[in-house]
């Protein structure tokens, strides 16, 4: 029954809501016009009154090559040698992408105490705005990162009819586009990103990324504004993610502004598992004041753990700053309740991580961004980050010469448990570490890059209290195997960011001595390219490394999405040359690991194989790292696994959100509980990454020859401990005298008390040659696949291999599109590139929006011994 008193509660809790601030973005109807064509000042232009004539559609938020491309002035620059069609900044100049963009609003003129903000998230380099024929920044905005907020409430229209514009000026040093790494690397002596003058891994951007490019937004507020609120949590002792849980504690704060002319005096506060917390607050008139609130003793929190440890639980708090009865702003913040700590591990020389006390074995991937063209959505960034969760991963780092990451994709790894690795604005190739011939200026004068260090250091400062309450946050870095110049690096690391955050630890440069003790000398990564298997294994690499790996050509159907159809041909064939376009792309070369599996002039066929290389590198990755986990190792992050353009290498999945063999050849190696087998020493192991003990598990080995006959070679009783790795028994003698004639699949599992499959392996090994000449000769396996719709967005995928056959190998299994065959992008597989036993089946699920969208679909299967068949949804 309701009392009055919980009657009067939701009443106030009501009008409070309805009196809150309101906020929306500028994010549709903008036109823009080259600096040529605009012949008015900025106060003309921005007068409503004054008519646009011609003007273009201009895509905001987005890059001036955006805009471009939607409105079919440039080609596809992700397609076959397109992008060398677009002019290049280097060459036209700058005011060849210095672009005016026009946005007209509606909003009324504030009343009383009512302020109105514009906000600005990025904007790429400098800018300057007006407003209804008003200057709105002083001095022109400089700074790729740097948050922008105006009080706009002076400038309004009376009528409520406004129109804003904004000069948006490229970077003031775009660099020469030369080949190299950051090209001439003077792209390096703004606040910016560096690979939009080319990589290894990627083509220059021809505009370099120049543009509105991210959110504007107009916010609504009281006399008081709420700036950068701030969640530290705090976990004491060791934790389990299940069972009852100690009190952890909440502290809150934050900056608090008064834009009048008078004191104000209210009350700041938020109301969480019951508790409600506040703190009576004076401002004086024009003024910002940071303000905390008592702490919270929050009682059985619910803790976020990283990906496979335990659940990513989530918290809303509404801060809000209530005046006379009114709430004058309301910020919502999400995070989650944990605690991140290192410590310096001695015995592998690394820096290790604990979550809430528990030591966390990282296995991370290396991320530059979702797109090259800033094209962002909240969609793409949860689908990326799903797909490493999928991975088993459980960190991402965001590589140096790129951005600060935007909050809806630190939102996406706080769902899935991906814990961050952030880098700041600074590269080794740029910054100077090096010698290099490419760059326009010497290592002494690129050490002082980027110019304005000011600048950079205001921007540190905002990127801290924009992304702090983010739980995935681990980690800070200074830069891309340098550190920034001295003066910056002594004020980030000594003053900014323990004054703005102080709960996470701060690497020097992402291979520094900081995270992993370099005694093998060399660059402190690496090493990249494939790898013959046994070297993930038997060869010690450094401690923490922070990039190790490369390939990840994706197969024929990724390749034909952005290859002309004359460069649809196999690369590296007996020329030894690489077709253009594929050097273009950045391809890295596959065939002496391609070659084992028999040589084709089949591009399908070389593709497939390819699969794979890709399955087999990163499988080998994962469980070599794993099996010297705490001895030789506390963690290591893959270079790479996404890619922000088209490019032929680095990439799990592809531009397109098409996965390949190295998704799954990834998730299989770092299966939380996972049985392997070491190919140099020949010894079966389990690691066990989960924080319990696993007992009562039966380890049965098993042998199938290419025709699907199996021999049972051992199967015992095991149990491995907690966050550790157990071998067994070696079985290389026994392997290597069964391979010897056409190699041979190993099946590796480990059956609980049910005799339930926990986890399984399946190796093909190759023959006393080192090929896989058996592969070539299997008879074809007469699956049976069947498919089921399994709930609003998902469907179960079943293959039977009937008994008396072969092993069916290595299925690729997608969802299609009924009439053209063409795969639904993006949707994700619990699994994929499968093998199933004879006598056996297996089901895979498929899942995402797209699954549910997509009504006229079927499942395609095929295999190195399976038919390419296509099968109806039930």
């Amino acid at each position: 029954m309701f009392r009055k008193s919980t009657i009067s509660c939701l009443l106030i809790l009501s009008f409070l809501r309805l009196s809150a601030q309101e906020k929306y973005e500028l994010n549709s109807g903008w036109q823009c016009n080259n600096i040529a064509g605009v012949k008015v000042t900025g106060q003309q232009l921005s007068d409503p009154a004054y008519t646009l004539s011609g003007w273009t559609p201009a895509t905001v938020p987005g890059t001036v090559l955006t805009t471009l491309l939607d409105n079919k002035q440039v080609p596809d620059p992700m397609y076959g040698m397109n992008n060398e069609k677009i002019p290049d900044i280097y060459h036209t100049g700058r005011d060849h992408y210095t672009y005016w963009f026009v946005k007209d609003f509606t909003e009324q003129p504030a009343t009383g105490d009512a302020q109105v903000w514009l906000h600005l998230r990025a904007v790429n380099d400098g800018c300057d705005i007006y407003l209804n024929g008003h200057r709105v920044n002083k001095t022109t905005h400089y700074g790729a990162y740097l948050r922008q907020t105006y009080n706009i409430t002076p400038f309004l229209a009376k009528n409520g009819k406004n129109r804003l514009a904004v000069i948006v000026y490229p970077p003031q040093f775009p660099g020469n586009p030369n080949g190299g790494q950051g090209g001439d690397g003077t792209i390096a002596k703004n606040n910016g990103l560096q690979y939009t003058a080319g990589w290894d891994w990627i083509q220059p951007m021809r505009d370099r990324n120049t543009g509105i490019w991210d959110k504007v937004t107009i916010e609504k507020t009281g006399a008081v504004r709420i700036k950068d609120p701030h969640i530290i949590t705090r976990v004491p002792g060791t934790r389990q993610p299940q069972g009852p849980q100690a009190p952890a504690t909440l502290q809150v704060g934050a900056e608090l502004e008064n834009a009048t002319a008078r004191n104000i005096t209210g009350t700041l506060q938020y109301t969480l598992a019951g508790n409600h917390i506040t703190k009576k607050v004076t401002l004086p008139p024009h003024t910002t004041a940071t303000v905390q609130l008592p702490d919270l003793l929050l009682k059985q929190p619910l803790l976020w753990w990283p990906a496979g440890y335990g659940p990513q639980s989530l918290y809303q708090l509404q801060l809000q700053f209530v005046n006379n009865g009114k709430t004058d702003d309301q910020e919502d913040v999400e995070f989650g309740v944990r605690e991140i700590q290192t410590y310096w591990n001695a015995h592998t020389g690394s820096r290790e991580i604990a979550v809430n006390g528990q030591k966390i074995f990282i296995k991370g991937g290396n991320w530059i961004t979702s797109d090259a063209l800033f094209r962002f959505t909240k969609e793409r960034y949860d689908a990326e980050v799903r797909f490493h969760r999928d991975m088993n991963l459980n960190l991402i780092r965001i590589w140096g010469g790129s951005l600060t990451e935007r909050p809806e994709f630190y939102e996406a790894c706080d769902k899935y448990g991906l814990l961050v690795f952030q880098d700041f604005w600074i590269s080794g190739d740029c910054n100077g570490r090096w010698q290099d011939p490419m760059k326009k200026e010497d290592q002494w004068t690129r050490r002082k890059y980027p110019d304005n260090h000011s600048l950079f250091l205001e921007s540190v400062a905002d990127q801290v209290k924009m992304l702090r309450n983010h739980a995935s946050l681990a980690f800070w870095c200074g830069g891309n195997e340098i550190t920034p110049p001295a003066d910056l690096f002594a004020a980030m690391k000594d003053s900014i960011i323990p004054a703005l955050d102080g709960t996470r630890y701060f690497f020097d440069y992402s291979n520094s001595d900081s995270m992993s003790h370099n005694t093998l000398g060399g660059n402190g990564d690496g090493p990249y390219g494939i790898q013959p298997l046994s070297t993930f294994w038997s060869t010690r690499t450094f401690p923490f490394n922070s990039e190790v790996g490369s390939v990840g050509t994706g197969d024929y159907e990724s390749l034909e999405r952005f290859l002309p159809a004359e460069n649809l041909v196999p690369p590296d064939q007996q020329t030894g040359k690489t077709d253009a376009v594929w050097d273009y792309h950045k391809y890295i070369a596959y065939n002496k690991a391609v070659d084992p599996y028999g040589k084709t002039n089949d591009l399908r066929e070389w593709a497939n194989k390819a699969q794979l290389v890709n399955y087999d590198q990163y499988r080998a990755l994962m469980e070599g790292f794993s099996s010297h986990m705490w001895d030789w190792y506390t963690g290591v992050i893959i270079w790479k696994t996404q890619n922000p353009w088209t490019a032929l290498r680095g990439q799990m999945y592809d531009y397109y959100l098409d996965p390949n063999a190295c998704l799954y050849g990834t998730r299989k190696g770092a299966s939380p509980l996972h049985v392997m087998y070491d190919p140099e020493e020949g010894m079966v192991m389990a690691v066990n990454n989960t924080f319990q003990y696993a007992r009562d598990l039966m380890l049965e080995l098993k042998t199938y020859d290419m025709q699907g006959n199996d021999s049972l070679l051992t199967q015992v009783f095991v149990e491995i401990g907690p966050t550790t790795v157990q071998k067994f028994m070696n079985m290389k003698p026994l392997l290597d005298k069964l391979k010897a004639q056409q190699g041979l699949f190993f099946s590796l599992r480990l059956l609980n008390a049910h005799q339930q499959v926990v986890d399984e392996n399946l190796y093909w090994l190759p023959d006393a040659k080192g090929n896989y000449s058996g592969l070539a000769q299997m008879p074809a396996a007469e699956v049976k696949v069947t498919a089921v719709k399994a709930g609003a967005d998902s469907i179960n995928v079943t293959i039977r291999n009937p008994a008396g056959g072969p092993v069916a190998f290595f299925n690729r299994v997608s969802l299609v599109n009924t009439q053209n065959k063409k795969r639904i992008l993006p949707v994700f597989y619990s699994d994929n590139y499968i093998s199933v036993l004879p006598g056996e089946q297996k089901t895979i699920s498929i899942s995402g929006g797209a699954t549910a969208t997509s009504k006229d679909a079927q499942i395609e299967i095929y295999g190195n011994n399976v038919k390419r068949q296509y099968i109806a949804v039930q």
